[in-house]
């Protein structure tokens, strides 16, 4: 059976995946490391250094440790710590969150000549996340203000809402194909397809496609 360690850097990133997991991959064994004050030390950094770097480096290691036989981390505003991490453990798959939703969006927009909407609930995810796409690219980000907040507090009526509305924007502007960029923000895939007409691609679901096209046939 093949062991997956799940990282995760926010309580609301554990259940998107594991319920596409489970929908999608259930022989998979699946086990979930939380560290969630990464994010908040993050946001009140405002950058990514070496600190930040090693602590990635260290569940790095804890996971392969036990075993694991992929890792997937499911924080999209820490790319640079996970390439160290990739570094540190060539021998085994070490997924970003979100370069499989990314290599499916590229493949639909060069496909179609259209334009990726990249929707973020999370500042930094934007900062972060945008390089990793294409130069080059046609590529329209947009904040969903307050979403990230309201789910906080446990509204999940008013995080949907944001994120639509960030989602039309986009729409509006010329986009053809939605990138939900965080795992939290999957809950709310439903209501931007039905409200924008597009296509939606989220983080777990790319991520569990490309991980068993990896790992499956071994």
């Amino acid at each position: 059976m093949i062991r997956l360690a799940l990282i995760h850097a926010l309580t609301h990133s554990i259940a998107p995946i594991n319920e596409a997991l489970a929908r999608d991959w259930p022989d998979c064994e699946r086990m979930n490391v939380l560290d969630d004050s990464l994010s908040a030390d993050l946001a009140r950094a405002g950058t990514l250094d070496d600190a930040m770097t090693a602590r990635f480096i260290a569940l790095g290691d804890y996971a392969a440790a036990t075993g694991a036989d992929a890792i997937l981390f499911t924080c999209s505003a820490f790319g640079p710590c996970i390439d160290a991490v990739k570094r540190r453990l060539p021998g085994l798959p070490v997924l970003k969150p979100n370069e499989a939703m990314i290599d499916e969006a590229v493949a639909a927009v060069r496909a179609d000549g259209g334009c990726i909407g990249l929707v973020a609930s999370f500042a930094p995810t934007l900062l972060s996340m945008t390089p990793e796409f294409p130069a080059g690219l046609p590529l329209r980000t947009a904040l969903a203000d307050g979403a990230l907040a309201a789910l906080d507090r446990g509204d999940g009526l008013a995080h949907d809402h944001a994120v639509v509305a960030a989602a039309r924007t986009l729409r509006d502007q010329g986009c053809t194909v939605l990138a939900l960029a965080q795992f939290s923000l999957a809950r709310a895939a439903a209501a931007v397809a039905a409200a924008t007409g597009l296509p939606v691609l989220t983080t777990p679901d790319s991520a569990v496609r490309a991980l068993r096209r990896r790992l499956a046939p071994r």
